[in-house]
């Protein structure tokens, strides 16, 4: 058993399941006499909902994991080329996917039991578009061991609290010192912000066009509930119309009874005359 398959099962784990689990390895580790390991186990955080969501796409959907982090790249190469038309295009493409991506991660906790609330799903979205602006935040998540949500806003890196991998120890390769300039990089600069801005123009027209199409979708709405409210006074007024012509036909069938129920008294008297007159015709003859 080492630490990395500890960290792999622990972090595939519910949030609520993961102390106890945490527990029942360290304890493992030290009947075995592994003090270090046992030592390393009990430093494992227990992950947070958003966490255990992000934890679930890359265990779940690790393709779609690998196309969105992959996406991330031609969005990193669109900015450093400047490509205003690529840059707006992927920026739209990222947004649809990564909504995607965190509504099947609500989906997945659901299969398994777990309802999981908008604010939960927005933060998965947030550290996946953290994993989208950082290479080393991307190659984090796609780890699997995430334990709290992750935030990005602007270049460089992104801060995300994850396990990391294991790996063998390795030298250090020592890279050539450059002479640091005292003056701005005011070219580089420019080239961030004009990035900067190509992106949140791009973002800002997606929602502009979000905007378009949802108060178009309000006002159809709005004119459908008119038009129902207004067939339903409609109805109202029928149906009290036919109420009001059922009791007129209810008093008519009580009259139309009663006179039909007269009018058989008086044929039944009349027929009973009849049979006498016929009897005192016969007598007398």
């Amino acid at each position: 058993m080492t630490l990395d398959d500890v960290a792999d099962e622990l972090y595939g784990l519910e949030p609520g399941e993961f102390v106890e689990a945490r527990t029942h390895h360290v304890r493992t580790a030290r009947e075995d006499n592994n003090r270090t390991l046992a030592a390393e186990i009990g430093k494992l955080r227990k992950p947070t909902t958003v966490g255990w969501l992000v934890n679930l796409i890359s265990r779940d959907l690790p393709q779609d994991l690998d196309a969105l982090l992959a996406l991330g790249e031609s969005l990193r190469d669109a900015q450093r080329h400047l490509s205003g038309p690529d840059l707006r295009r992927l920026t739209t493409q990222r947004q649809q996917v990564v909504r995607s991506l965190a509504h099947k991660s609500g989906e997945i906790a659901a299969s398994r039991g777990k309802s999981v609330g908008e604010d939960a799903l927005r933060d998965v979205a947030q550290t996946l578009n953290a994993a989208l602006a950082d290479k080393e935040t991307a190659a984090q998540v796609r780890l699997g061991r995430v334990v709290t949500a992750a935030s990005y806003s602007g270049f460089g890196p992104a801060g995300l609290a994850v396990v990391k991998e294991k790996s063998p120890q390795q030298t250090p390769v020592e890279e050539p010192q450059t002479p640091k300039s005292k003056t701005p990089d005011l070219k580089a600069e420019r080239a961030r912000a004009k990035a900067e801005l190509q992106e949140a123009t791009a973002q800002a027209d997606e929602i502009r066009r979000r905007v378009k199409a949802e108060t178009a979708e309000h006002e159809e709405a709005r004119t459908t509930l008119s038009d129902v409210e207004r067939r339903v006074e409609e109805l109202r007024a029928e149906l009290e119309h036919a109420e009001q012509q059922r009791q007129f036909a209810r008093n008519a069938e009580k009259a139309g009874n009663a006179a039909v129920r007269e009018s058989e008294k008086a044929l039944r008297a009349a027929e009973r005359r009849i049979e006498e007159a016929e009897r005192t015709v016969d007598d007398l003859e």
